[in-house]
């Protein structure tokens, strides 16, 4: 068992008996310089995107939903059911970056909304404002669309994040009241029931390790035992949608609305972490495979419907209907937590990076302050928004969960980067800055995801193992220790150097050169495509960098098309690829249906001098514009 402690400061903090590989370090042990990727994202997080989530729960009416409980507020009820939600957030990003930084900014704003929650607090524990303030008189009976569990989840977590980040318990005690009360309601002797929108699970199983409450752990056992047979009750969008179908030690597939598949399985990856569970993790691993190998785009995004935002048959990936919520994608990171910690196997840190450059990147503007909830991998010519599924990026939602949960994700992701176990330390992101490496610091400096050179130095000689990921995607990789070519074993998926292994300095290359993706051939939506990727970054073809008279759709690459890597396009600040042997056939006067679909009418081929494309995660950000990932080989 790995050696931790159970004071870690991050979103995740273990037990004395947490069943795990390796364990998350101690908060504040990774801190990212502001020059690197990570590093001028928590920036941006902290300085802008945080205020303007602040500002928009006041414009939205959710922090008067709490005030008229009180008499502060004779505003009407605003926002969906679940609104709470996203103040409790907000909250906790809020609290991550106080434990980050050590900033007092937010010091008012968490004062008085820590206040106002326990002041809307009923008597007996009971705080949810769409149930209070009168839009509902079911009080924990009509569960299966309330929400009420998953906002009290999101406001256990958020009074976690205080407890651990600054040592404030008096938001956690707020929470702990009303899940005292849930537990009196639905717990052991209690009615069989349970929230449609699974979240509660994680959060008391987090409760558990803060507390050491049994209870807690008991409570996140029974939910996840009790669903499964049916508990919500019938509705129009079928049990599967709830994850409410099969009980889930028997599912051989992930199943209906992404978020919630994947809150659950996340819930369900820390009780297999807390004790032992064998079937429950086969049935992980089973859910994992099908996430993973059939039904994920190549953005790392999840859900294919728009319908009920969920998964569909396995390789049913269309592009241009891609839903791909942002909270799915921070969903599955936050799944891939966990299974690593479990297991310390790279796959898990693979995904977690495939999401974090790509599906959840795309869902910020360069400004901090636009959010896309839908992110699609293709945007056609004179698209027509839909309300979470716009063709451009928009400052807040009527269903604002997207933006108030990167806020969370980024103000902590520094708490992800790395773990320890008895023998070292185990390196998984890439980021400028600096690491705790048992008694040494290590500092690390690259330009990833743009390049793959990495140098990491030490301020005195390794006396403990230290592992570095080596990538899925990195297909060769050069290491040099002390100014000497070094070939030290792989394990796992990481490169191990062992204690006293290295005096100063390791050097790492990794291949980071552009590679074309080929989609699976059942991908129909993407057959005869190839998506451009250059390290762990997705590309995508732009409107904005095409002539006047191309159309995104009419492009395609030729089987001589070559790249190169490319400064910035113009408006962005990211680099680009240069693509030469792309070709253009205007279609506009081709047929619907044609003979001969490889030779339109119209204007003939021509090739385009240079294309540029652009990072997916920074698409959408110079104008609204047609888009796509997978371009057309013919």
């Amino acid at each position: 068992m790995p050696t931790r402690s159970t004071e870690t400061r991050g979103p995740l903090g273990l037990s004395p008996s947490s069943r795990v590989s390796v364990a998350p370090l101690p908060r504040g042990s990774v801190r990212f310089a502001e020059d690197g990727f990570f590093g001028a994202w928590q920036a941006l997080n902290s300085t802008t995107t945080i205020p303007h989530c602040i500002q928009q729960l006041e414009a939205a009416g959710t922090i008067d939903n709490f005030r008229r409980l009180v008499g502060e507020s004779e505003a009407a009820f605003r926002g969906p059911l679940f609104a709470d939600s996203d103040l409790y957030k907000v909250l906790e990003a809020v609290a991550w970056e106080i434990g980050r930084t050590g900033t007092s900014a937010y010091d008012a704003f968490a004062d008085s909304m820590i206040d106002l929650i326990a002041r809307a607090q009923a008597d007996d524990g009971y705080i949810n404002t769409w149930v209070q303030g009168g839009m509902s008189d079911q009080r924990l009976t009509a569960l299966r669309w309330s929400h009420e569990l998953y906002c009290l989840g999101h406001l256990v977590q958020a009074g976690i994040a205080f407890a651990r980040a600054t040592g404030r318990r008096d938001l956690l005690e707020t929470a702990i009241r009303f899940v005292e009360l849930v537990d009196r309601e639905l717990g052991e002797g209690g009615r069989n029931d349970i929230d449609g929108h699974p979240e509660i699970e994680t959060a008391l199983v987090e409760l558990w390790r803060v507390t050491g409450e049994r209870r807690f752990l008991t409570l996140a056992e029974r939910f996840l035992n009790e669903r499964g047979h049916r508990t919500v009750g019938e509705d129009h969008l079928g049990y599967e949608y709830f994850q409410d179908h099969q009980p889930i030690r028997e599912v051989t597939e992930a199943t209906g609305h992404a978020v919630r598949q994947l809150y659950l399985a996340t819930g369900a990856a820390d009780l297999v972490i807390e004790q032992d569970d064998d079937e429950l993790e086969s049935a992980l691993w089973r859910i994992w495979g099908s996430v993973h190998h059939q039904k994920m785009y190549v953005t790392g995004g999840l859900g294919s419907r728009h319908r009920d935002e969920s998964f569909g048959d396995p390789y049913e990936l269309p592009n241009d209907r891609a839903y791909s919520e942002t909270c799915a994608a921070i969903a599955n990171f936050m799944w891939n937590w966990r299974l690593l910690l479990r297991t310390g196997e790279s796959r898990f840190a693979d995904e977690m990076e495939r999401g974090i450059y790509n599906a959840i990147a795309a869902s910020t503007s360069i400004s901090g302050t636009e959010f896309f909830y839908a992110n699609p991998l293709q945007l056609r010519e004179g698209h027509r928004s839909e309300e979470n599924a716009p063709a451009e990026r928009r400052s807040w939602y009527n269903c604002a969960c997207c933006p108030p949960n990167l806020a969370r994700l980024v103000a902590s992701i520094d708490a992800y980067a790395a773990t320890g176990d008895a023998t070292g330390t185990q390196l998984h992101l890439y980021g400028g800055g600096t690491i705790a490496v048992g008694d040494a610091t290590a500092t690390v400096r690259t330009e990833y995801p743009w390049n793959g050179r990495v140098v990491i130095t030490l301020d005195r000689p390794l006396e403990t193992e230290l592992r570095l990921r080596v990538p899925s995607w990195s297909t060769r990789l050069t290491v040099v220790v002390d100014g000497a070519e070094a070939h030290p074993a792989i394990e796992r998926g990481y490169l191990v150097l062992p204690a006293g292994g290295v005096t100063s300095r390791i050097e790492l290359g990794f291949d980071d050169e552009i590679v074309t993706e080929h989609p699976h051939p059942h991908i129909d939506a993407s057959r005869g495509t190839v998506a451009i990727r250059r390290g762990p970054v997705v590309y995508c073809l732009e409107q904005a960098d095409l002539p006047d008279d191309v159309r995104v759709q009419d492009v395609y690459l030729a089987e001589s098309a070559t790249f190169s890597p490319a400064p910035p396009q113009k408006g962005l600040d990211s680099p680009s690829i240069l693509v030469r042997g792309a070709l253009v056939r205007d279609s506009s006067r081709q047929p619907l249906y044609s003979s001969s679909p490889r030779h339109p009418v119209g204007q003939p081929e021509r090739e385009l001098e240079t294309v540029g494309l652009v990072p997916y995660f920074r698409w959408g950000n110079r104008r609204q514009a047609a888009m796509r990932v997978w371009i057309p080989t013919w």
